[in-house]
């Protein structure tokens, strides 16, 4: 018994080290206690929390702030199932967490932003850092502070630094993802004025369409999050009580045609919706039909030897070319599954935009 334990924490640690060589490596976490006075809180009154990774180099004054991504809750009962658990409370967060994909700190797996000052705001208010309702409801002990937090982090990661700003990049997942466009503007604004700034929406770009049973669901939930303070926006729980959607939605492999057929349609929604912002030369898009989630913060999707490209181009490629204008990379891949470049995800029932 004791043999097959320590083999096991051996193999453990023999991965660890091989990730730590090959993709990634670890950070602390950095209280903001000074938000606490400004009733700049998580969910439960805890303090926002971030990890920051020191440019160095050519890098020193160039900052990466990547947003974490985690859902929404839109009531009184989805922000308390949250206030106890990382995404809704600073004290259940770890006090570590790898840094990979764009937060990657070697040149060969992150090029372009590798020796940059880079940060991952933790999310814990759960409404992609907009809410700010003053009254606290004693029978709940709930903060709906979002966009107090974002302020404070922005605050403190400006005396870090922050600005003497030469380049900056605001990027995000899911959740996090729509954070950088509902924030970019100030985000731009906090920055000197010579600064290049630009701001990335990785799987953050959420549509106004009917689910699979011709509900506004992602309407009406998204008036909920606003009047409070998605994964499920085509097949949420209440529009498939049956679950013949539940193994689709956690791996493509297990659609059926019909079901491909819908999801298909949901590429074209998407698209149509996102005709409506013009092809600016100052517009990105790299648009793949990969069945993942949040693509920049892996490694072997963000730049590997296998990672998912358009045109031959990595996603890391494209957002260096389009953040420092070298081109304007704007590509539109073809429908699922046609795409072999693809590392098309498995998910856990428990998976969080």
């Amino acid at each position: 018994m004791v043999d097959a334990e320590l083999r096991t924490w051996i193999y453990a640690l023999i991965c660890l080290l091989i990730f730590l060589k090959a993709e990634g490596y670890f950070v602390d976490i950095t209280y903001v206690e000074s938000a606490l006075a400004k009733g700049a809180v998580c969910l439960d009154g805890s303090p926002p929390a971030y990890h920051l990774s020191p440019g160095f180099g050519s890098g020193v004054n160039n900052w990466l702030v990547h947003i974490e991504g985690g859902g929404w809750c839109n009531n009184v009962t989805t922000c308390l199932a949250r206030k106890n658990s990382r995404l809704g409370s600073s004290r259940h967060m770890a006090k570590q967490i790898a840094f990979s994909g764009i937060l990657n700190n070697r040149q060969t797996f992150n090029p372009d932003f590798y020796n940059w000052n880079k940060v991952k705001v933790r999310y814990c208010d759960g409404s992609s850092f907009t809410g700010d309702v003053e009254r606290v409801n004693p029978a709940t002990n709930l903060h709906y502070r979002g966009a107090r937090v974002w302020l404070a982090v922005m605050e403190d990661l400006l005396a870090k630094g922050m600005s003497k700003a030469k380049n900056a990049l605001l990027s995000g997942c899911s959740a996090g993802g729509l954070t950088s466009i509902l924030h970019c503007d100030n985000f731009r604004a906090i920055l000197p004025l010579g600064t290049r700034a630009k701001c990335l929406s990785d799987a953050g770009y959420f549509i106004d369409m009917k689910d699979v049973t011709g509900a506004e669901h992602i309407k009406a939930f998204f008036n909920d999050v606003v009047t409070t303070h998605i994964r499920n926006i085509l097949v949420p729980g209440v529009a498939d009580p049956h679950g013949t959607w539940h193994y689709c939605k956690l791996d493509i492999q297990q659609c059926s045609s019909p079901q491909l057929q819908i999801m298909q349609g949901f590429r074209t929604e998407f698209l149509n919706a996102l005709a409506g912002f013009g092809r600016s030369s100052s517009t990105g898009m790299f648009i793949n039909s990969c069945y993942a989630h949040c693509q920049s913060e892996m490694q072997e999707t963000w730049l590997s030897s296998d990672s998912p490209v358009l045109e031959k181009m990595p996603i890391a490629k494209a957002v260096g070319d389009w953040f420092y204008d070298r081109i304007a990379f704007q590509k539109i891949d073809c429908p699922y599954p046609c795409d072999s470049t693809c590392h098309n995800r498995i998910f856990g029932d428990n998976s969080e935009a």
